[in-house]
């Protein structure tokens, strides 16, 4: 029995070592699993890691990169220094130019049209002679006239001898006193003949007269309507020219009859209100005159008034029926304080600037705005003369960034600081 045990033992031997081999391949996967997993945490936590570590950094590289032109962590500006001044009070209205008088030249006789002493486009003068048509047929009537007034004068003259003889002989009871009446009564009539003759002469004179047109304002000409050569008539519905007054000239504008009271006001107060036109882009100023008058009734369907100014136009920059954009000048305020409006910050209830203090920092400073004109605004509250605020560069900005100045002139252009020091008469009181 003692040597049977040792062959007993080894079949178990045998067949155990089958089962544990295969357990092998499945604890070597695992280990990759595990290795894989390991990897992935690695990469992930570095990530992390670097996330964290480079967002102070981006964090404090932000006010260096504002300030990186004026030098550590400030940042650059323009600005404006506040001023003392005068500002206008405007009504805006909009209108077209419309020339004070304008004259269609027709003829008052019929005729051929003999001759044109114009160019189209010239200025004319009052008086000055323009066209002429055919005289003759006129100095033909003229002279019948003439004839027929002779000889009514004769008869005339013949009556009145008679008449003087009647009177002798009644007086000597030679001729019945019916006679003398009767004489009376031609000499009377053939007087009557004359004057009408005297009629007709002057008319045909005044006909001569009407072949020869003059201009009857002084203008400009425009483009001729009718060519020598053809037959005019005083019923014709066109002229043969029209003149149109160039200087002065008018312009009729309109404005919102909640304005009226102002100008009303400012009229019957003797004041000459001063107008101002300006190009349709509203750009351009190309004439300046007063307000000669208004309307005597407003537009119930748009609310507004119309009102008429007069411009010497010397410069010839405003044209019949031209769009302009007028501005009338209601009031002047002086010795306001005065900046541009580039430097003027709005929120939906609030309009604030940032001023510059001497400390070469920025502090946010409520205001209270006026008067815009141009590209000049009132501040009626919130900034003094002499102060300097920031134009370009706020969106950078909050209470107490520090900044490197560049002040600018009043349009808006880059001076130096000394510059503008040296301008304003140095340092701020």
């Amino acid at each position: 029995m003692d040597e049977q045990t040792p062959p007993a033992k080894e079949p178990m031997k045998r067949a155990a070592s089958p089962m544990t081999k295969p357990s092998k391949p499945g604890h070597k996967g695992r280990g990759w699993l595990w290795l894989l997993v390991l990897l992935v945490a690695g990469i992930g936590g570095w990530y992390l890691w670097s996330k964290a570590g480079s967002t102070p950094a981006a964090a404090g590289s932000a006010p260096s990169k504002g300030g990186k032109k004026g030098g550590s962590g400030t940042v650059p500006v323009v600005a404006v220094k506040a001023r003392k001044g005068n500002i206008g009070v405007f009504i805006n209205g909009l209108g077209s130019v419309t020339p004070i008088s304008t004259v269609a030249v027709k003829s008052r006789v019929d005729g051929q049209l003999m001759s044109v002493h114009y160019n189209e486009g010239d200025i004319v003068k009052k008086g000055e002679l323009l066209v002429e048509i055919d005289p003759r047929p006129y100095a033909v009537a003229l002279e019948q006239a003439e004839g027929q007034m002779a000889r009514d004068e004769a008869t005339l003259k013949n009556a009145r001898v008679d008449l003087e003889r009647y009177t002798k002989l009644v007086a000597q009871d030679a001729v019945p006193e019916q006679q003398l009446a009767t004489q009376q009564a031609l000499v009377e009539q053939s007087t009557g003949v004359v004057k009408t003759d005297q009629g007709q002469i002057d008319a045909a004179k005044l006909n001569l007269t009407y072949c020869k047109i003059p201009a009857e304002i002084t203008g400009r000409v425009g483009l001729r309507l009718v060519d020598p050569g053809n037959i005019i008539h005083a019923t014709d519905t066109n002229g043969m020219l029209v003149i149109t007054q160039i200087q002065p000239i008018s312009v009729i504008f309109t404005v919102a009859e909640d304005d009226l009271p102002v100008v009303l006001r400012k009229l019957a107060a003797g004041q000459h209100l001063q107008a101002e036109a300006y190009d349709r882009a509203n750009t351009g100023k190309i004439g300046t005159g007063t307000l000669a008058t208004v309307d005597n009734q407003i537009d119930p369907t748009t609310g507004s008034l119309r009102l008429r100014a007069n411009f010497d136009n010397s410069a010839n920059l405003l044209f019949p029926n031209q769009f302009v954009n007028v501005r009338l000048l209601v009031e002047e305020k002086t010795g306001i304080t005065l900046v541009n409006r580039a430097v003027i910050q709005r929120t939906t209830s609030t309009e604030y600037v940032y001023v510059v203090k001497d400390d070469h920092t920025v502090t946010v400073r409520p205001i209270t705005e006026g008067v815009t004109e141009g590209d000049n605004t009132e501040i009626t509250s919130g900034l003094a003369p002499g102060e300097v605020a920031v134009m370009t560069g706020v969106d950078k900005l909050q209470e107490g960034t520090p900044v490197t100045v560049q002040l600018a002139d009043d349009t808006g252009g880059k001076l130096g600081a000394n510059t503008k020091a040296s301008k304003t008469g140095g340092k701020k009181k």
